[in-house]
This record gives C-alpha cells, sequence and structure tokens, in this order.
C-alpha cells in the first residue's frame, strides 16, 4: 500500500492551483481524478477534469461499493473518489494526491490513518474568499451564497487536519505545503 495526500479547502481557496503546481514541480506525485454526477462543462474532458458518471452511473457505482469516499454535495450532486483509481496510482509507485471537499478528506484520512496526509488550506477571510468566488465569475447570487454558507461550516473543521496551511500570498502557501508532502513522501 503506497501514500495519499488529501487536500481539502472551500471552494474558491486555492487548492486547485497548489495542487497543479504540486504535481508539476513533484515527480513522485499523481492525481487521482475524481468522479462526479454532474454535467460536463465545455472545456473539461471525461477522465481528465472528473469521470463524469451521470446521476443513475455515480448510483450505480455506490451500489457496486466501487468508491473510497463519496458525497451528495448538492441535491443531486454527487462526487467520490474511485478505489480503483487509488490502485492504478499505487500500481505506479506513485503517491496519490486527492482533491476533495473537507467530508470526502476526513473520510479518507479515517480510513487510511496511517498512510494519509491531510492538508486544509485555508483562506484569510470568508469576506476574501467571497471576493475571489465573485472574480471568478462563475457564481449566481444563490450559488455563491450556498458556496459561501459550506466553506464557513468547512473551515470549522479544519484543526481535524494534519497541517493547516493559510493561503494569504499563494506563493508562500505553495512552499509550505509542498514542504509538508516533501517530508511527508520521504519519512
Amino acid at each position: 500500500m503506497g501514500k495519499l495526500i488529501v487536500i481539502s479547502a472551500p471552494s474558491g481557496a486555492g487548492k486547485t492551483s497548489i495542487i497543479h503546481q504540486l504535481l508539476n514541480d513533484i515527480p513522485e506525485l499523481s492525481f487521482s481524478v475524481s468522479a462526479s454526477s454532474r454535467e460536463r462543462r465545455e472545456n473539461e474532458l471525461h477522465g481528465k477534469d472528473y469521470y463524469f458518471l451521470g446521476i443513475d452511473g455515480f448510483r450505480k457505482k455506490i451500489k457496486e461499493d466501487a468508491f473510497l469516499e463519496w458525497e451528495q454535495v448538492y441535491k443531486n450532486q454527487y462526487y467520490g473518489t474511485l478505489k480503483s483509481e487509488i490502485e492504478i496510482i499505487w500500481s505506479d509507485d506513485k503517491t496519490v494526491i486527492v482533491d476533495v471537499d473537507v467530508v470526502g478528506g476526513l473520510n479518507i484520512k479515517q480510513q487510511y490513518s496511517k498512510e494519509c496526509l491531510s492538508i486544509f488550506i485555508m483562506p484569510p477571510s470568508l469576506e476574501v474568499l467571497a471576493e475571489r468566488l465573485i472574480d471568478r465569475g462563475s457564481e449566481s447570487d444563490e450559488s455563491l451564497k450556498k458556496r459561501l454558507d459550506k466553506a464557513k461550516e468547512e473551515m470549522s473543521k479544519n484543526k481535524q487536519f494534519d497541517t493547516v496551511i493559510l493561503n494569504d500570498d499563494f506563493e508562500i502557501a505553495y512552499e509550505q505545503t509542498k514542504e509538508v508532502i516533501t517530508n511527508f513522501i520521504n519519512v
């Protein structure tokens, strides 16, 4: 069994940007592509951005016990980590890096306590997070409120993670995350 790194954060905290940089800089890492029930967006690729399973396909995988963790994040919007993804990465002698929401991250940590490093990327504040989400230009007022309500709840769970990294300055947050991960891989 290999090692597993979980990175969780509220939407807009910068975890995806940090993960992309880590994958460029640390060759031992391999990204676990998550599965989703939602529709593919125009710029997304099946098997690269997500495995787009649709609602019925996702529910079928749940019944087959194919997920390491899964969650219904919003009504009929499921996200999960396929066990097969983890096994494929480990079979290549790589360290898995997973980008999951807070509940999913804590579920994985519980199952793989010895093999897992869990990292929470903390935004400076809810106000800064709101600005980042608004700057994306992809949120309606309703979805922004949902994301911020969820972010507040997620931020309250940060102490359950092994490491909390404040992303007030991307370069500093990235270097801190890279150092923690490098130390974990090399132990």
